[in-house]
C-alpha cells in the first residue's frame, strides 16, 4: 500500500450471479419449511407439468413453484381464486434474482384444517371402540313414540314431520329443541340427547340437521356429541346433512340415514304397507282356521268310524282269527324246527364218521408202511453209492501211498537219531547208523561210504 491518502483500498467485487447464489443459499439454510396461507393467482401450467403461480393476501404477494412430482400427489388441484394452505421452503430464482416459495404440500385453507381434525377424531374414537358394530342397538320395528333432536325452526323438522305423517301418522312425536350450528351448539346438542335419554319418553331418537358446508355441520363432528349418542339409553338414528355428508355423529349413531327425511323413513314402517300385510295375514289366518276346522271335522268322522270298528264283538272275532293264524304258524314252525334238527343230526353223524380215529389210524399205518419202504430203498441206494465212493477213494489212496512204492522194491531211509527221512547222501557219513523201511519189515545198516548223485556231477 502506497502512502497516497486518497488511494482506495482493494475491493472484493461480486458478480450478480454470485450475489443471487449467496442469497439463495442464505435463505434456504436460514429458514425452515413454512406454513403460508393465501389466494392463488396468475396460475400457469406449462407442458412440463410444473405449476407456477402467485400466493397473495390483501397487501402482498409472493411467487410460488410446485414441481410436477409434488402436484401429482396432491388431493387438491390449485386454481385461480382458491384459498390454499401451503407448506413451502424459501428459495431464490437466480436468473432473475426473485425469491420464491418451493411448494411441498398444499390443501384448501379452512376446510382442510377442519378435515384434519375430523379424521384425527374419527381415528381416535374408532381406536377407542366407540364405533364398534357390536355396540350398535337395534331400532324398534314399530316405536310407540319418536323423539327428534334438532332445531325447531329448521327445514329438517318439517321434512321429518311430513314423512312421519305420511308413513305412520299414529305414532306421536316429541321434539327436543336445540341449536344445530354456532358457538356452543355441540354442547347443547349433547345436553338435548341426555335430556331425552333421562326422560325415557321415546323408543327411538332422530338426531337431524339439514345440509351445509363442513363448517356448518361441524357441531356434529365434536367429541361431546359422539359420546352423548353412545351414552343415550335410547337408540339413535343420525340424519345429518345430505347423502354425501358424513359426520362423527353418523359413525357413533346406532343407524345412519342419508338425510333427515331418510331418518324418518327408517324410524317407522309404511302404514299402507303394514295394512296390506295385515290384510294379507288376516286372509291367511282365516284360511288356516278354515283348514283347521276341516281337518278337525275329518278327524271327528274318522273317530266315529273307528269307534264302530272297535266294537268288542268285532275285536273278539279278530282275536279268534288271529289266534288261529298263530296256531297254524306255530305248527309250521315246530315242524320246520324238527326237520332242521334232524338234518343237523345227520350232518353231525357224517362229520363224526369222517373224523373217526379208526380211519385215521388205518391211513396212518398205510402212510407209515409206505414211508418205511421208501426209507429202505433210499438207504440201500445210499449205501451202494457210499461203497462205490469208498472203493474209488481206496484205490486212489493206494495209488499214491508210499507202501505201493515200497512194493516196487524201494525203501525209506531214516536217521535213527531223530527219525528224519534221509534224502541226501551228504546227511550221513561213514559209520553212521541208518534205518530202512521195506515193503515188509525193517533193516538197520551202517554207512560204509557215501557217494553224490551221479546226475549232479563229481563231488
Amino acid at each position: 500500500m502506497s502512502g497516497d491518502p486518497f488511494e482506495l483500498p482493494e475491493r472484493d467485487v461480486w458478480t450478480v450471479s454470485r450475489l443471487n447464489r449467496e442469497v439463495r443459499l442464505l435463505l434456504e439454510t436460514s429458514l425452515p419449511a413454512l406454513w403460508i396461507e393465501g389466494e392463488v393467482s396468475n396460475l400457469a401450467r406449462p407442458a412440463s407439468g410444473h405449476l407456477y403461480f402467485s400466493l397473495k393476501d390483501e397487501a402482498a404477494q409472493v411467487r410460488c413453484v410446485m414441481w410436477r412430482s409434488t402436484a401429482l400427489k396432491l388431493a387438491v388441484s390449485p386454481r385461480n381464486g382458491l384459498q390454499l394452505l401451503l407448506r413451502a421452503r424459501l428459495s431464490v430464482y437466480e436468473p432473475r434474482g426473485e425469491y420464491q416459495l418451493v411448494v411441498e404440500y398444499a390443501e384448501e385453507a379452512g376446510e382442510g384444517a377442519l378435515r384434519r381434525r375430523f379424521e384425527a377424531l374419527k381415528a381416535r374414537l374408532r381406536e377407542e371402540g366407540l364405533f364398534d358394530e357390536a355396540q350398535k342397538r337395534p331400532i324398534p320395528q314399530l316405536p310407540r313414540r319418536i323423539g327428534v333432536v334438532t332445531s325447531p325452526s329448521g327445514a329438517a323438522i318439517r321434512d321429518i314431520l311430513h314423512v312421519l305423517q305420511r308413513r305412520f301418522p299414529a305414532v306421536p312425536v316429541i321434539v327436543y329443541p336445540t341449536p344445530v350450528q354456532g358457538e356452543g351448539s355441540a354442547e347443547k346438542i349433547a345436553a338435548a340427547l341426555g335430556r331425552a335419554s333421562s326422560r325415557a319418553e321415546c323408543d327411538v331418537l332422530i338426531l337431524a340437521r339439514g345440509g351445509g358446508s363442513l363448517e356448518d355441520l361441524w357441531s356434529f363432528n365434536e367429541e361431546v356429541v359422539a359420546r352423548a349418542i353412545r351414552a343415550s339409553a335410547i337408540p339413535v338414528i343420525s340424519g345429518v346433512g345430505h347423502e354425501v355428508d358424513f359426520t362423527i355423529a353418523d359413525f357413533a349413531a346406532d343407524l345412519r340415514a342419508p338425510t333427515p327425511s331418510g331418518a324418518a323413513e327408517l324410524a317407522v314402517p309404511d302404514s299402507l304397507e303394514w295394512l296390506r300385510r295385515l290384510n294379507k295375514d288376516a286372509g291367511r289366518l282365516r284360511n288356516a282356521m278354515q283348514r283347521r276346522l276341516d281337518t278337525l271335522a275329518q278327524r271327528l268322522d274318522w273317530q266315529r268310524r273307528r269307534l264302530g270298528v272297535s266294537h268288542p264283538g268285532n275285536r273278539l272275532r279278530q282275536h279268534a282269527q288271529r289266534l288261529a293264524e298263530l296256531d297254524t304258524r306255530l305248527r309250521r314252525a315246530t315242524a320246520a324246527l324238527v326237520d332242521h334238527r334232524r338234518r343237523r343230526l345227520a350232518h353231525a353223524r357224517a362229520v363224526l364218521a369222517a373224523q373217526s380215529p379208526a380211519r385215521r389210524l388205518e391211513a396212518a399205518r398205510e402212510r407209515t408202511a409206505g414211508l418205511e419202504r421208501r426209507l429202505r430203498s433210499a438207504a440201500g441206494y445210499r449205501l451202494q453209492a457210499l461203497r462205490a465212493r469208498l472203493d474209488a477213494a481206496g484205490h486212489a489212496l493206494h495209488t499214491v501211498s508210499p507202501l505201493a512204492t515200497l512194493e516196487r522194491g524201494y525203501a525209506i531211509a531214516t536217521d535213527p537219531r531223530d527219525g528224519s527221512i534221509v534224502r541226501d547222501a551228504a546227511q550221513l557219513g561213514p559209520g553212521d547208523r541208518l534205518a530202512l523201511r521195506l515193503a515188509r519189515g525193517r533193516l538197520e545198516a551202517e554207512v560204509k561210504s557215501t557217494h553224490g548223485d551221479p546226475d549232479s556231477g563229481p563231488d
